[in-house]
């Protein structure tokens, strides 16, 4: 068995999830929705894709999801219809998809966009820190808007909660129209009342309504170094290693999407419109991706939670996952654990490093259950693991800023990508080879021999897991 370590907390995040616990006692927990096959019905037509000049007609839809995804396997167009009669989320198509992995390549290429930009940039994210990172963003963000560059900022406040006001307040007398989701403080909180529960988790970058970034980067120097990934050898000084993770760069109308999600997410939050600005130029093919935005907020909950049920549920020869707190629902156990019965190979990599120990041990709790039905977990080992990616059957892909556990299903803003297509399926599935390199097996015969007091950890944090 590998021996486990903590990153150090950042801030005291677990200090408030007790607090958030002793609060939500006080009321009743919500549901996740159990998931069947009752959207059947959907199959008999064809999902709908919307192009550059509206929707595509039937045949064209079909046609193009046939070339983006392998024969012999579930119909394209019937998995398509399945998902969208689910999450009523349409797919787009025309976009090109650029994987980015580990935080300095993902930093280079926002910070390049941010520099770029020549009308408007809007920027939503969980953690916004005051370090050289956030400083570096910052600075880049205020040089374009006195420059003329409408420039708008949603951060959340759970995640800056340890940022000093100043660093804000600077970009604010910049002429940077900031708003903080949900505040902390009772005294500030919006007129419908104090959501400390309810967090904006995303990771989103959108620059001139042409190109968005998402995935599970922050601004934060945690960033600021490579991880293991595409490392030719193991690297001796632990603690220059940055957190591992990934991003997604869309560029085409896939965008528009991005967009509207974040006008919604503004106007939940501030009473005031956002500045003029050429928010939605006129969409561009920019590649042949087929895109589908999913998010989930107070008003829209549930979408990503469905799509990888769906997915599950159909996958036929893979399901590989990463996710960096995972802490599953009995549904998201019974579903990966069938399919691992029915023969697909079921892999997820997890964290052996954690800068969170109750969701760490919260995790483990559901080890046995997943091991006894053949899934294979491993962990990351020397770095902390902080993406949340997806890729099923070679084809359906996703990318984004949910973790698999509740607190991401049922009480956050999250933002994930679909993308469909073998080839970009290939490109995740090498990333996933590559942390299967930096990782280790967790066997079912080592995992009965773990020692007592770890599951003693385990049992204490899985009861708390609906508020981790």
């Amino acid at each position: 068995m590998p021996r486990w370590r903590f990153a150090p907390l950042k801030r005291p995040l677990q200090l408030l999830s007790t607090a958030l616990l002793c609060c939500s006692l006080l009321g009743a927990c919500t549901a996740l929705p159990q998931l069947d096959h009752s959207v059947a019905p959907a199959l008999q037509g064809a999902p709908h894709i919307q192009g550059v000049r509206g929707e595509l007609p039937a045949a064209r839809a079909r046609s193009l999801l046939a070339k983006r995804w392998p024969r012999g396997r579930l119909d394209p167009a019937a998995q398509a219809a399945l998902e969208e009669a689910a999450t009523g989320v349409p797919l787009i198509a025309g976009n090109r998809c650029t994987l980015l992995f580990d935080g300095p390549q993902t930093m280079r290429a926002m910070l390049e966009a941010i520099q770029g930009a020549r009308n408007n940039i809007n920027l939503e994210t969980y953690i916004f820190d005051q370090d050289a990172m956030g400083l570096a963003f910052a600075d880049a963000l205020i040089a374009k808007q006195r420059q003329g560059v409408t420039v708008n900022i949603v951060y959340d406040s759970v995640g800056t909660l340890g940022v000093p006001a100043a660093f804000f307040e600077r970009m604010r007398a910049a002429g940077i129209h900031l708003v903080e989701f949900n505040p902390v403080s009772p005294v500030h909180a919006r007129s419908e009342g104090w959501r400390l529960n309810q967090r904006d988790h995303r990771k989103v970058l959108i620059v001139d309504g042409r190109m968005a970034f998402t995935g599970g980067i922050n601004i934060s120097a945690s960033y600021a170094n490579s991880s293991l990934f595409h490392a030719s050898k193991k690297s001796a000084e632990h603690a220059q290693l940055g957190w591992r993770d990934t991003h997604i760069k869309i560029e085409g109308p896939a965008v528009q999407a991005f967009q509207w999600l974040f006008v919604r997410q503004w106007a939940s939050q501030d009473q005031d419109d956002l500045r003029e600005a050429e928010y939605f130029p006129p969409p561009q093919i920019a590649g042949d991706k087929l895109v589908r935005v999913l998010a989930t907020s107070s008003d829209l909950p549930f979408d990503i939670y469905k799509a990888y049920q769906l997915a599950f549920q159909q996958a036929q020869r893979s399901i590989h996952l990463t996710s960096a707190y995972f802490v599953p629902d009995p549904q998201t156990i019974a579903t990966l654990s069938a399919a691992a019965r029915r023969g697909v190979d079921v892999r997820i990599v997890l964290p052996g490093v954690s800068d969170s120990g109750l969701v760490f041990y919260a995790g483990h709790a559901y080890y046995d259950q997943l091991l006894d039905s053949g899934v294979r977990i491993f962990q990351l080992q020397l770095t902390v693991l902080h993406a949340k990616t997806g890729v099923i059957d070679g084809v359906w892909s996703t990318v984004g800023s949910t973790n698999i556990d509740t607190r991401s299903f049922l009480h956050n803003s999250e933002l994930n990508v679909v993308v469909l297509g073998a080839d970009f399926g290939t490109e995740m599935e090498q990333a996933f080879q590559e942390d299967l390199r930096n990782s280790v097996e967790i066997t079912p015969e080592a995992w009965r021999h773990r020692p007592w007091l770890d599951r003693l950890r385990e049992w204490l944090a899985s009861l708390m897991h609906y508020w981790l």
